[in-house]
């Protein structure tokens, strides 16, 4: 019996000292689920926000690169082809034989060559008036073909500069590469009109200069008539037209 107490009271004594042995501050760790749901939330929301501003930054990026694209500009010019072309042009229809294509010169011709011939003047100012037409008309007949023949041989170039400017504008970077090239190609267009232009203007300035020298030696030929029913003297001369 006296065994016994003791033992409960020993086991008292352990259980005393250990509480004194233990710290009073020490505390047990608890974990809660609905705290830990929230704290993964925020870093969802958190990463979430980041890969929104990097794909942000990416398209700025991407915005950035087209347009640099945009404003690159066509890395060749037929500029200077279509300049000498029309240049070329300009200058045979500048070099026309005898009377050009100025106001001035036009009337004073018409005055001196074209114009109406008197009762008084004579056989040889007529023969040399004549002679000065058929020249001019058959200058500007040559002047004409010059001209066609350099319109024709425009074609091969126009036909290369045509296919490099549809290649670019199809292979362009971006909006201004596409627009210089469409510049270009309405720049070929209008030199094709310059040509036309030239053209026409040559085959009527010979037409009109042939209407115009037949109209004259009608009304000649109704003065040296109208001479030879006044009752002058007629007296043929020798005419040389071709030579």
């Amino acid at each position: 019996m006296i065994r016994r107490s003791s033992l409960v009271a020993a086991a008292a004594a352990i259980v005393l000292l250990a509480g004194a042995a233990a710290p009073a501050d020490a505390q047990v760790t608890v974990f809660d689920p609905s705290n830990y749901a929230q704290n993964v939330m925020t870093a969802a929301r958190e990463l979430q926000q980041v890969q929104h501003q990097i794909t942000s930054l990416q398209n700025q990026a991407q915005m950035l690169i087209n347009q640099a694209h945009n404003l690159e500009s066509l890395p060749s010019s037929v500029l200077n082809l279509l300049q000498s072309d029309i240049t070329r042009t300009q200058q045979l229809l500048a070099d026309a034989q005898r009377i050009t294509y100025n106001t001035g010169q036009i009337n004073l011709a018409f005055q001196t060559q074209y114009g109406q011939a008197s009762l008084s003047t004579t056989n040889a100012q007529l023969v040399a008036r004549a002679q000065a037409r058929w020249q001019t008309s058959l200058g500007a007949f040559q002047d004409s073909l010059n001209t066609q023949a350099v319109v024709v041989g425009n074609i091969d170039g126009t036909r290369t500069q045509l296919s490099s400017l549809v290649s670019s504008s199809q292979s362009a970077a971006g909006a201004l590469q596409a627009a210089q090239s469409g510049n270009q190609l309405l720049g070929v267009i209008a030199k094709e009109l310059a040509d036309l232009i030239a053209v026409e203007a040559a085959q009527g300035r010979a037409a009109s200069l042939s209407a115009a020298d037949k109209a004259t030696d009608h009304a000649d030929a109704q003065v040296l008539t109208s001479q030879f029913l006044a009752g002058g003297t007629y007296t043929p001369a020798t005419v040389t037209l071709f030579h």
